[in-house]
């Protein structure tokens, strides 16, 4: 593949477009096929453990903007008219290699920053209503042909449509023209809050989302309080050691600023802010997708696998993501992996983290190598497969 740019360069793109403004890529990638079809995305759709949607523009009951959760049956999809009803599916990149592949070519953005790929499949007139994103969204066209429209950024403030489980923009207007239709190949990027409605033109319109993550305040703050609340003592504690005599049901300012110093400097911990901040962003989307051998192998055992010819690989749904240390250790970094944070050097933590082919059997060699190697495929988050033919 060649990038998905077009003309732009990575710079450039980011520099001028990326959180700021859209930008439609005419055959970004030209020729595309997607290599998943309409029944196999159903077919992931009626899976326990995948997470998907069935969004009718009127549903059985009459009722307008109806969806339905997965896992879905034929029965449901034998029922569907032939037009206005979305089919939505997230994190195929997990459960098929071929679509996870896609990502290489978004590799001028952190990988930590990367949610899934969702796909959606809809007949003529599907859609999922105009809304808008909390974060940035690259929309793929796959198959068929979709119509998108643009209403300009929109704040929190924005109505939305009541007494529906959807967050469908209440108001929408198409500004400035930017209204296309995308073919398969062809790929539109959305900064965070910029309004949206995509429509089906074609009987087989499958379109690509690939999202990327953005905690929000809420969420961060509320993970690295707990992540650090758990390092404090407990002897660590509210003290006033200025106090006078005073109203005593008087809450007053020294008080507030007595307990805001402590809060604050409780928090302010950048070297602990970093190994929080490694863990939180290499979260699982879906924990349970990371599978634990039973029982667990030894080292000689997974030497024995690799010299009979299977690879070692990152597990699909897992996330790695690296941070050197910081002052004068200038080979030591942690490695974060799932949630977890792992001292190792620095060489292994970059070879580790940014691989996206099959890691060397040499690294067997190297008696740190190899044990951290050992730990993460026992807990799931390396697996051994069979080496695939050229």
């Amino acid at each position: 593949m060649t990038g998905v740019l077009g003309e732009l360069t990575a710079q450039r793109f980011l520099a001028e477009y990326w959180q700021k403004k859209p930008l439609l890529i005419r055959q970004a990638i030209a020729g595309f096929e997607s290599p998943l079809s309409a029944e196999e995305l159903a077919g992931l759709a009626c899976e326990e453990d995948v997470e998907s949607r069935l969004i009718e523009s009127v549903g059985a009951d009459g009722k307008p903007w109806q969806v339905t959760h997965g896992p879905l049956d034929e029965e449901v999809f034998a029922r569907l008219p032939e037009r206005d009803w979305t089919l939505l599916v997230q994190a195929v990149d997990h459960y098929v290699p071929e679509v996870a592949e896609l990502l290489e070519q978004f590799s001028f953005i952190p990988r930590w920053r990367l949610d899934d790929i969702m796909i959606s499949y809809a007949p003529p007139g599907g859609n999922v209503g105009p809304h808008v994103d909390n974060y940035d969204v690259f929309l793929l066209q796959g198959a068929g042909q979709r119509r998108w429209q643009l209403g300009g950024f929109k704040g929190e403030d924005a109505a939305i449509v009541d007494g529906i489980s959807l967050r469908i923009l209440k108001e929408f207007t198409v500004s400035n023209d930017e209204e296309w239709v995308l073919e398969p190949g062809d790929m539109l990027y959305l900064p965070p809050r910029y309004a949206h409605h995509g429509i089906s033109e074609s009987t087989d319109c499958m379109t690509w989302s690939i999202g990327f993550r953005a905690p929000s305040a809420d969420e961060a703050v509320t993970s690295w309080a707990d992540y650090r609340g758990e390092q404090l003592s407990d002897a660590l504690r509210y003290a006033d050691p200025d106090l006078s005599v005073q109203d005593p049901a008087l809450l007053d300012e020294g008080a507030i600023e007595r307990v805001r110093a402590l809060i604050l400097e409780s928090l302010d911990d950048k070297q602990q802010l970093g190994e929080w901040f490694g863990r939180y962003m290499t979260q699982t989307k879906y924990p349970d997708q990371l599978i634990a051998l039973e029982p667990s192998i030894d080292l000689a055992t997974l030497r024995g696998a690799l010299a009979a010819g299977e690879q070692l690989v990152r597990s699909q749904g897992s996330r790695f993501a690296y941070r050197p240390a910081l002052g004068n250790e200038a080979d030591s970094a942690t490695l974060f992996v799932d949630g977890d944070g792992i001292p190792c050097s620095l060489s292994l933590a970059q070879q580790l983290a940014q691989v996206d082919q099959p890691l060397p059997a040499e690294l067997l060699d190297e008696p740190a190598a190899a044990e951290l190697l050992l730990e993460l495929t026992n807990r799931g988050s390396l697996v051994l497969e069979e080496q695939s033919e050229a």
